[in-house]
């Protein structure tokens, strides 16, 4: 297997593509705590990868909080000894709304969690890296942040940070043989992806249907990306396959014009 007996942490790993994420990693032999808000969840998926064999285990955590994140790299050090792969998945939708509407705690949230959480795990998870000399991080961002997307500020701003900071992680710690990547999915079918359907379309004065036909008439494939591709990607690049590769931004979108 290719991550055979190396241990990950992957948070928003409860559902969705994060969990999707956990999962495709643990067939591959990696140990995994999984982190997030909603606790039923997170247990379902650790229950799902100890089925797989390996080590797997849950734990709330706010990663925009640092105690909460030192507390969970803790924990994960305790149980696997050593952490090889670090997942920043964890992420909200934020509002749909024109910027003129968006109120201060509605974005200071959005980039709570979906920049400065990535950017506070790999804060944790770096000096363990550094004195082993090797590590993957793989920052699951948007196709959000390389375009121009109405509605959507708060969002797409945070993940146009994740990207700038995947590509200065990766300059920053590649001497130490630390491969820091991002991936980009497009569209993705899923809960999460139905919301932002469904409260664009209120915006738009549009059916969710409409909106759905938008998204989907936007990509080559004329289809929503499967979070099974998305994991697929970050499993190759947190795996050995992938040691020559940093600081890039891999794109699974089903080819969205952009």
């Amino acid at each position: 297997m290719k991550l055979n007996n190396q241990a990950a942490i992957v948070t928003g790993g409860g559902h969705g593509i994060g969990r999707a994420i956990a999962l495709a990693l643990a067939r591959e032999g990696a140990h995994v705590l999984v982190c997030g808000r909603n606790e039923e969840r997170l247990d379902q998926t650790a229950r799902e990868i100890r089925a797989l064999d390996r080590q797997g285990l849950a734990m709330p955590c706010d990663v925009s909080q640092e105690d909460q994140v030192a507390a969970m790299f803790e924990a994960a050090l305790c149980a696997f000894g050593q952490l090889n792969i670090l997942v920043n998945n964890a992420g909200i939708v934020g509002p749909t709304a024109p910027i003129t509407s968006v109120s201060k705690t509605e974005w200071d949230e959005t980039i709570a969690i979906n920049l400065t959480g990535a950017f506070l795990c790999s804060k944790a998870v770096l000096p363990g890296m550094i004195a082993r000399g090797s590590g993957k991080i793989v920052n699951i961002a948007s196709v959000a942040g390389r375009m121009a997307y109405a509605l959507r500020a708060p969002y797409a701003v945070s993940k146009w940070g994740v990207i700038g900071l995947t590509r200065t992680l990766a300059q920053e710690v590649g001497p130490h043989n630390i491969q820091v990547n991002a991936v980009l999915p497009g569209p993705t079918a899923g809960e999460r992806m139905q919301r932002v359907i469904d409260e664009r379309a209120v915006e738009m004065q549009l059916s969710s249907e409409e909106v759905e036909k938008q998204y989907v008439g936007a990509t080559a494939l004329k289809r929503m990306v499967d979070p099974e591709h998305i994991a697929a990607t970050v499993l190759f690049l947190a795996s050995p396959e992938s040691d020559s590769i940093t600081g890039q931004s891999v794109e699974v979108t089903a080819g969205l014009a952009l």
